[in-house]
């Protein structure tokens, strides 16, 4: 049986731990080539070892997202690895706590160091990642992005800081960037995650962890792996005529 991203080169931001590791390998073990980016080049490698002994091919790339001329140089460095860029999945994001804002804090009380980094990050970021490999893909003649957003760009959830406020722009950027550029035989999709276990969830899960599984129909946190096969999906040819979508993984979360 035929793999879905057979022969396809890939590449992953925040591809170091949680759901970006997950989709890494996933990416891998569905015959994509697989550019491993992260702001930790350490943990990026921790990734590309866990690839490479299931049999996967990559490399691991630092990158920080927020700034331009980094995220041109990881986009050429997986075009010189590989020859051509197919597939990217733009997860790389932050919380409240690295934001700089404590939880629980109220919009009004968001510093401006805090909402400025929040943006920076989470959306400003995906549109530069989003950018360059668009330009890389045209080269191509298309390509799939999923950018990662969160059932937090759906929802208003009071006490999120700026968080919800980034991830709305990651559903509007993804939409528009999907008009744009459908032309182009460029796909863009949003995946929507609700609570997983990975570790930028880990305070939250420690500290309202009851609550929150009252609240999911399914009655469980997701797994990152779970994310990673929806972001697969999209990224492969079966979601040919899947465009400017945002899917909802979140056990049921949003639907109650």
């Amino acid at each position: 049986m035929s793999k879905l991203l057979e022969g396809k080169s890939a590449l992953i931001t925040g591809g170091g731990s949680g759901i970006g590791r997950a989709t890494a390998l996933a990416f891998a073990r569905e015959g994509a080539w697989v550019a491993v980016a992260d702001l930790s080049l350490e943990n990026a490698k921790q990734t590309l070892v866990r690839l490479e002994a299931a049999g996967g091919q990559g490399v691991a790339l630092q990158v920080d997202v927020a700034d331009d001329a980094s995220v041109a140089a990881m986009v050429a460095a997986t075009i010189d690895a590989f020859g051509g860029l197919d597939c990217a999945f733009n997860n790389a994001g932050i919380n409240p706590a690295t934001a700089g804002a404590g939880g629980g804090q109220k919009i009004a009380d968001v510093s401006l160091e805090s909402w400025n980094r929040m943006l920076a990050v989470n959306l400003t970021g995906v549109w530069l990642c989003l950018r360059h490999e668009v330009q890389a893909m045209r080269a191509r003649g298309g390509g799939a992005i999923v950018n990662t957003a969160s059932i937090a760009g759906l929802l208003g959830l009071a006490g999120a800081s700026s968080y919800p406020v980034s991830k709305h722009g990651v559903v509007g950027l993804t939409k528009v960037a999907a008009a744009d550029h459908a032309s182009d035989h460029i796909r863009v999709n949003a995946i929507c995650p609700g609570y997983i276990e990975t570790p930028m969830t880990e305070e939250t899960r420690q500290r309202h962890g009851n609550r929150i599984i009252d609240r999911v129909p399914m009655s469980r946190f997701g797994e990152p792996e779970e994310i990673a096969e929806a972001v697969v999906f999209l990224c492969s040819d079966r979601a040919s005529f899947v465009t400017g979508s945002c899917w909802t993984a979140d056990g049921g979360y949003s639907a109650v």
